[in-house]
């Protein structure tokens, strides 16, 4: 009968372990009611009085949730998860871990249901549990299930928009959950590792990339902003920033390959619109010390697809072209010359792939199609990259990628390899175009207040070297370079245009005296500038473009770096290019002919009122008014149109037409100018002007005699006998001794002199035949020493009687004890 009444008892609910009787009493009767929450207060109560017993209620609950979802009271389980997520905010004691062992169980079960609404529970109840900071650490918990059914929902297809909407907006809140559970927690499973990256990053991007469309029934105002928050692209954006902005130095790699990775599978480079957006997401949500991190995982990817097609590498450029321009503002460090050289290793193989019309260059024939067309997009991407990238740089390592561009351009003047034949000359050219295209880009906007850090001799003699080839385009892109560097006050745009304005104060020019290391640079380099501006003036080819260009090489000049000096000899060389245009020995077209007085009537009409002297304007003045009556070929106006009006019969041009170098020397020579060098024609250069540049002084070196004579010389023979000294000669000595110091005396002021007054060009010359003989003379001395020495034992007779030196080697050769240290 005992056994009977403990059988009894044992089902009764009062005789029931109590947590499971303060679990139970939490449900009502009907589920619509929901929780009871006095009950749930003391339910609470008692974990809190008992913490050691929490496990056994989470067990309890869970059990509870499984069964209520097999048989479908849905009701029920929302209430379990209800008193799962306030038994978590409420406990945080050290037996927890079991309680969470539970409460995940239940979540996981939930996720597994196919039920929209119970996946969206346990979401929610699981972002609940993310933000939760525990007072224990957990060695054993694992979240690779919670990853992979987030980003699986994350990709939800459902049928209706709506539930599909909320799927999706679910997995990824549930991202976000496991990545602020465990990104800081050193002890839980690394979220980092590529296996948890490459499911993460995928499902955020993929959330970004569909843009899910506006319902068609329109929110109310107050509504709006809810309806916003709730587009799931929006929200996968700020879940990628929070991913980004907490990875470390050493997890950026991991992050951004998946991005990669994406864009290459779903063909995104091509639109480039969403990678580009992509990578500004990024470049702005890691910390600025690690952007450089990002532009060598694009670096790298660009080499890795060097031999995709051309629309998919011109993406990644302007993708790369958007990250360094925010990575400039932070930390771009070692990273700088490694762009530009990957650049233009990318430049180059365009380039091939152009002209041999496959990706494999050993193969006559490629596997893809390659479109010139296409190439070209890339190669302009390329240049845009490089330009927009350099112009954030500071002007230190800016200066270092224009020295490194310049480096690579192919000269055939200097160690440089030039690759031979059709194919060879084609890659040759394209290679000069391109790589001067980019240096033209970085040049833009280039401010350097010092020309000689600007413009250094090994980059200077790099570029003029280029400025006289046969193709126009090449010698184009020189000026602009040019100009470039030289325009430091932004006047470049008010030279556009080739006129003679009678004032040019319309232009508001912005003009600064000419600075100390400035003058230096004129010094060491403007003969070098003239020379080539000469020449360039002088080539047939020329276009519009050309004369523009000088044109405005020349004003530019005149403004930045024009001393009095200065002036003169740009006066001289413009007077000199109406005489080219005059005596026309190179037997140029009518056009070039009409260009080159026009260009030189633009200039004067500039250079005359910079100067600010009346009778140079005058005259200036006078002759442009005579053109424009008689003679209108010979004035910008009508020779720089889209219809040039040429005049065929150039030979018999009256002197009232021309800007005549005595009258211009005359009156600047009033106002204190060199007149002497202004009536000097201008000759160019056409020796090595950076020899002579070198030098310290041109008198010293014009100065310098040196008359050597060996007295073991071949061509002398025989000795000539010494002078008998005499009392007459010692008395003729003194007697002339004082007319003998005139002539010295008078013979060093017309040395003086000349070195005052006679152009560089004569003194050059002068210089040069004096180096000839210099050097001949230095030819002799060293053909004697380099002779075998003669022997110590003197001679012996050779053949025919003639004495003949004898050597002996230097080793059997026997010296005076003397000579032994």
């Amino acid at each position: 009968m005992y056994h009977v009444v403990l059988s009894v008892c044992g089902c009764c609910g009062a005789l029931r372990p109590r947590y499971k009787r303060l679990v139970d009493n939490i449900f009502p009767e009907d589920p619509e009611d929901g929780l009871v929450k006095t009950n749930m207060e003391k339910l609470t109560f008692y974990a809190l009085s008992a913490p050691e017993k929490l496990d056994r209620i989470g067990a309890y609950l869970s059990e509870r949730l499984i069964r209520d979802v097999g048989r479908h009271r849905y009701g029920y389980v929302c209430i379990a998860m209800e008193a799962l997520d306030q038994l978590l905010m409420a406990c945080h004691c050290q037996s927890i871990n079991l309680f969470v062992e539970s409460f995940l169980k239940m979540v996981a079960k939930l996720l597994e249901s196919e039920k929209p609404n119970l996946q969206i529970l346990g979401t929610n109840s699981f972002v609940k549990f993310a933000n939760i900071e525990e007072d224990t650490p957990s060695y054993h918990r694992s979240y690779d299930f919670f990853v992979s059914r987030f980003s699986e929902m994350c990709h939800s297809s459902h049928d209706d928009m709506e539930i599909k909407t909320k799927i999706r907006m679910s997995g990824i809140k549930g991202l976000q959950g496991v990545v602020r559970k465990t990104v800081n927690d050193e002890l839980q499973a690394n979220i980092w590792d590529p296996q948890h990256m490459d499911k993460i990053v995928p499902s955020l991007l993929f959330n970004l990339q569909h843009v899910e469309e506006a319902e068609s029934r329109s929110p109310s105002p107050l509504q709006a902003p809810e309806k916003e928050k709730e587009n799931p692209a929006e929200l996968a954006e700020r879940c990628l920033r929070e991913l980004l902005g907490r990875a470390a130095f050493g997890n950026i790699k991991n992050a951004i390959k998946p991005v990669l990775i994406h864009l290459d599978n779903h063909s995104l480079w091509e639109p480039k619109v969403f990678a580009i957006r992509c990578f500004k997401i990024i470049m702005y949500s890691i910390q600025p010390q690690h952007s450089h991190l990002v532009i060598q995982q694009l670096l790298s990817h660009l080499d890795a697809n060097s031999r995709s097609a051309a629309t998919v590498r011109a993406g990644i450029v302007e993708v790369l072209s958007e990250a360094a321009v925010i990575a400039a503002t932070g930390s771009v460090g070692p990273t700088v010359l490694e762009m530009f050289n990957t650049l233009l290793r990318q430049l180059r193989l365009s380039i091939d792939y152009a002209l041999t019309g496959s990706y494999d260059v050993a193969m006559s024939l490629g596997t893809k199609i390659i479109k010139e067309h296409e190439e070209r997009m890339f190669q302009e991407a390329v240049i845009k990259t490089i330009g927009s990238f350099a112009s954030t740089l500071p002007t230190y390592q800016r200066s270092e990628v224009i020295l490194f561009i310049m480096s690579k351009v192919p000269l055939p003047s200097l160690h440089h390899p030039m690759e031979t034949g059709k194919t060879g000359e084609n890659r040759n050219r394209l290679t000069q175009i391109m790589l001067l295209k980019s240096l033209l880009q970085v040049s833009t906007g280039f401010q350097c207040n010092n020309m000689m850090s600007a413009l250094p001799s090994n980059f200077l003699d790099r570029l003029l070297s280029t400025a006289l080839m046969e193709d126009a385009e090449i010698r184009l892109f020189v000026l602009e370079i040019l100009i470039s560097f030289i325009d430091r006050h932004g006047n470049r745009h008010k030279f556009s245009t080739i006129s003679t304005l009678s004032d040019i104060s319309v232009l508001k020019l912005k003009v600064d005296k000419c600075s100390r290391q400035d003058t230096v640079f004129m010094k060491k380099h403007s003969q070098q500038l003239y020379r080539h501006i000469y020449l360039s003036c002088k080539e047939e080819t020329n276009i519009q473009k050309h004369y523009e260009a000088l044109y405005g090489l020349l004003a530019l000049i005149s403004i930045e770096l024009a001393n009095e000096e200065v002036v003169v000899d740009l006066i001289r060389l413009v007077l000199a290019v109406q005489d080219v245009a005059q005596v026309n020995e190179e037997n140029l077209p009518v056009y070039n002919r009409c260009a080159l007085y026009a260009l030189g009537a633009a200039y004067l009409n500039l250079i005359s009122q910079l100067t600010t002297v009346p009778a140079f304007c005058q005259h200036i003045h006078e002759v442009i008014e005579t053109r424009k009556k008689e003679a209108p070929y010979m004035l910008p106006e009508d020779v720089f149109v889209e219809r040039p009006r040429l005049s065929q019969n150039l030979d018999g041009v009256v002197i009232e037409f021309l800007f005549r170098q005595s009258k211009i020397s005359e009156v600047l020579g009033g106002s204190g100018y060199n007149s002497d060098r202004l009536c000097l024609p201008y000759i160019p250069q056409l020796t090595d002007e950076d020899r002579l540049s070198k030098r310290k002084s041109i008198g010293e070196t014009i100065s310098l005699q040196v008359e050597v004579e060996s007295r073991n010389s071949p061509e002398k023979e025989e000795r000539v006998p010494a002078e008998e000294i005499t009392y007459e000669t010692l008395k003729k000595a003194i007697v002339d001794s004082v007319a003998v110091e005139e002539q010295e005396r008078e013979r060093r002021r017309q040395v003086v002199e000349k070195f005052q007054k006679a152009p560089f060009e004569e003194i050059a010359a002068h210089c040069g035949a004096r180096a000839s003989l210099l050097q001949s003379k230095l030819n002799q001395i060293f053909e004697i020493t380099i002779r075998p020495p003669p022997s110590p034992s003197g001679t012996i007779t050779a053949a025919y009687g003639q004495p003949q030196n004898h050597s002996i080697p230097v080793y059997e050769m026997k010296f005076p004890d003397l000579c032994v240290y």
